[in-house]
C-alpha cells in the first residue's frame, strides 16, 4: 500500500477532526442531534472545496456528540466531494467487530473512490462497552485481540485467527474487497505501550495531543520510529490530533473559542473529577508551547510549521469544533484553515 498519499514528514498532510458536538439554537436550548449531523455534513464539503486533505470523524455514544455511526456520515459526504480523504478520529475498536469495521471502510472505499482511511483507538470514553454488552474488566484484552483480528483482515486474505473473545476463524474470506488497501492508524493518547504496539503492526501512528505541549510527545515519536525499525518496518506516516480555532485576529479567535471550550471541559471535568477548567489553563494552551491551535492564520500557521518540524509530521489534524461553537464560526475557521493556514504552512517548510 501506497502510504505517501497520508503524507510524509517533506511534504505533510493536513486535516480536520469534530465529534460532531451538539450545539445550541439561536433561543440557547440543545440542538437536535440530527442538525449537527447535517452540519458536520456541510463543513466536509466545504474542507474539500477549500483545499483540506483528510477529514475526521470520531465515534461517540453520549448526547454532546452526534457521531455514533462515522462511517454512515462519511458516506453522505463522499457523495458530494471528489478530493478529501475520508477517516475517523478514532473508531472504538474495543467494542466494535473488527471484520463489520473493515467491510464499512472497504464500503466506503468503494463509494469515495479509494479515500477512505480507518483511525483506530480505545477512545478517551467507555460509554460503549455498557451500551454493547461489554465488561470494562475487559477494557485491555478487547483492543489487543480485536486490533489483532483486524490486523488480519486488513491483509485481504482469507483470515485463519483465534482468540478469547469470539469463536475462531479457519480461511475466513472476507467481503468486500478494496481496490488499494485500506490506510488504518492506531491513535494514543500517551502510552509507550501503545505506541510500540502500533509499531509492532505497521500501522501508521496519530499522537493525540489534547493537553499539556506536543513538545512532550517527541519521546513518543522517536520510540515509535526506533520500534519501527526494530521490527523491520519502514518509516510510517507520524500524525498529531489537537484542538484549535481560526478567526480574523488572535484576540477574536480566543473569545470565540473560549467559553465553548471551558464549557466541555467543564462538563467533562465533573464527569471525571477533574478541577475547573479556567482562563489561565486556556492561556497556558494558547502560548507558543501549548497544544491549543487558536488565533489568526498567521498565529496558527507558525505554529503548526514548528510543530511538524519538531515531532517530523506527516500529518497535522485541527480538531477545529468545540461544544457549542456556532456552526458559522466553525466554517469561518475550516474557510481560513483551507485557504490561508495550510498554504502558509507549506511556505512556511519549504523555506526551511
Amino acid at each position: 500500500m501506497d502510504t505517501s498519499v497520508l503524507g510524509t514528514p517533506e511534504h505533510p498532510t493536513f486535516g480536520l477532526d469534530t465529534f460532531g458536538d451538539v450545539g445550541r439554537t439561536p433561543d440557547g436550548a440543545p440542538q437536535h442531534p440530527a442538525e449537527a449531523i447535517r452540519q458536520v455534513v456541510a463543513e466536509g464539503v466545504l474542507a474539500d472545496r477549500v483545499g483540506v486533505d483528510y477529514l475526521g470523524l470520531g465515534e461517540h455514544h453520549r448526547d454532546d456528540y452526534a457521531i455514533a455511526a462515522p462511517d454512515v456520515v462519511l458516506a453522505a459526504i463522499a457523495g458530494r466531494t471528489g478530493r478529501i480523504r475520508l477517516g475517523t478520529g478514532v473508531t472504538v475498536l474495543s467494542s466494535d467487530d473488527p471484520i463489520r469495521v473493515f467491510q464499512r471502510f472497504s464500503t466506503l472505499a468503494a463509494l469515495s473512490n479509494g479515500r477512505a482511511e480507518v483511525q483506530l483507538g480505545r477512545g478517551s470514553f467507555t460509554e460503549s462497552f455498557p451500551l454493547f454488552g461489554l465488561d470494562l474488566g475487559d477494557y485491555e484484552r478487547l483492543f489487543a485481540e480485536k486490533l489483532d483480528l483486524f490486523a488480519h483482515v486488513r491483509r485481504e486474505e482469507p483470515v485463519t485467527w483465534r482468540g478469547t473473545v469470539r469463536t475462531p476463524l479457519a480461511h475466513q474470506p472476507v467481503h468486500p474487497t478494496t481496490e488499494a488497501g485500506l490506510p488504518a492508524w492506531i491513535a494514543v493518547g500517551g502510552s509507550p505501550e501503545s505506541v510500540v504496539r502500533a509499531a509492532a503492526y505497521g500501522f501508521p501512528l496519530v499522537l493525540a495531543v489534547i493537553g499539556g505541549s506536543p513538545a512532550s510527545f517527541v519521546p513518543y515519536a522517536d520510540l515509535y520510529r526506533r520500534a519501527l525499525a526494530e521490527d523491520g518496518h519502514p518509516d510510517l506516516p507520524l500524525g498529531m490530533h489537537c484542538p484549535g480555532h481560526i478567526a480574523a485576529t488572535d484576540e477574536l479567535a480566543r473569545e470565540q473559542m473560549f467559553p465553548h471550550q471551558a464549557e466541555a471541559f467543564g462538563r467533562i471535568g465533573r464527569e471525571r473529577g477533574w478541577g475547573p477548567y479556567s482562563r489561565i489553563t486556556f492561556e497556558q494552551g494558547a502560548s507558543p508551547q501549548g497544544s491549543i491551535f487558536v488565533g489568526s492564520p498567521e498565529t496558527v500557521a507558525q505554529k503548526i510549521a514548528h510543530n511538524v518540524r519538531l515531532l517530523g509530521l506527516s500529518r497535522f489534524q485541527l480538531k477545529y469544533a468545540v461544544g457549542a461553537l456556532p456552526h458559522e464560526q466553525r466554517c469561518e475557521s475550516i474557510r481560513l484553515y483551507g485557504t490561508e493556514v495550510i498554504p502558509r504552512v507549506r511556505e512556511l517548510l519549504a523555506a526551511g
